[in-house]
């Protein structure tokens, strides 16, 4: 595999890529669009799964944010319980 071959959409199953990986071939991706001798006839597929990337990237950070919430609106609860207001 060259430094350009960078996974498809059909080589990874969507609903179990992390951030991390999508972050990760996202930045492959973006190495790929920037080298000079980019395929013309790769590079809507290429964007067109950067933009996939960027949507489940964005999908996982709105679902961290929420949890974040969650867990800090209970630890408050549970602080104006015990009575450890400041």
């Amino acid at each position: 595999m060259s430094d350009h071959d960078v996974p498809s959409a059909a080589d990874s199953d969507r609903d179990d890529l992390g951030y991390t990986e999508a972050l990760s071939e996202l930045d492959a991706i973006l190495r790929e669009l920037e080298a000079s001798d980019v395929d013309v006839d790769r590079l809507a597929d290429r964007v067109g799964r950067a933009s996939e990337l960027i949507s489940l990237c964005r999908a996982r950070i709105s679902v961290a944010e929420i949890k974040i919430q969650q867990v800090t609106t209970d630890l408050a609860a549970g602080a104006v319980v015990d009575g450890d207001v400041d």
